[in-house]
């Protein structure tokens, strides 16, 4: 992927030249950073805040709180992770984050959700199926706040920054119901698979006695 862009910039900046585009170029290089500048300083006061508050919930045991909350939903979906484990917090705050449209902040808590069930796993070149599912649910999560689309519409002057929450929400919540369920249906596949190939094993065995 890395040499397909490589490949395309070149392409261009070769096109450009050969075309007398050089001017326009160098003014497209200097509106584009300076637009990337603006976007980054408008959401990055919002993402510190509340990577703020992340930290601190993690550091005061909130973690374990919001884990026992969530914990009947949470079982449902990470049927095997413990109760007292710490994945389940960090699982829980992960969607927290999510859910307020802070995928910044969410992504190093799905990491740490991840080492900490990495540890649990007894084959660890193969994923579990809570593995699937986080990385599922931190995908297509439900978003009550996209909080950085509405920062970055607002800083574009927009007369109505939150009016794609609605659309936002339903999208979201659809594409997490269909995540979730077509997760769940494979993974019933697969733990048949493997409970008839145990069974098929053992009555192969049986025989050869």
């Amino acid at each position: 992927m890395n040499n397909i862009w490589v490949f395309m910039i070149i392409i261009s900046i070769i096109v450009g030249l050969a075309n007398g585009k050089a001017p326009d170029m160098v003014n497209s290089i200097i509106e584009s950073t300076k637009l990337a500048t603006e976007n980054s300083t408008s959401i990055i006061g919002m993402i510190c805040f509340w990577a703020g508050i992340m930290k601190i919930a993690e550091e005061t045991g909130v973690i374990k709180k919001l884990s026992k909350l969530v914990n009947p939903i949470l079982k449902v979906l990470f049927p095997k992770l413990k109760d007292e484990g710490e994945a389940k917090g960090f699982i829980a705050l992960n969607m927290t984050a999510n859910i307020l449209g802070l995928g910044n902040v969410a992504t190093p808590l799905g990491l740490n959700a991840m080492k900490q069930m990495q540890q649990e796993n007894p084959n660890k070149d193969t994923l579990t199926n809570e593995m699937i599912m986080l990385i599922v649910i931190n995908t297509a999560s439900i978003q009550l706040i996209p909080t950085s689309i509405i920062a970055l519409r607002a800083a574009h002057h927009s007369e109505n920054p939150v009016i794609v929450v609605v659309p936002i929400l339903i999208a979201s919540f659809i594409s997490l119901v269909t995540g979730i369920i077509l997760v769940k249906i494979k993974c019933k596949k697969v733990q048949g698979r493997k409970v008839t190939k145990k069974v098929s094993l053992n009555h192969w065995g049986e025989r050869g006695r």
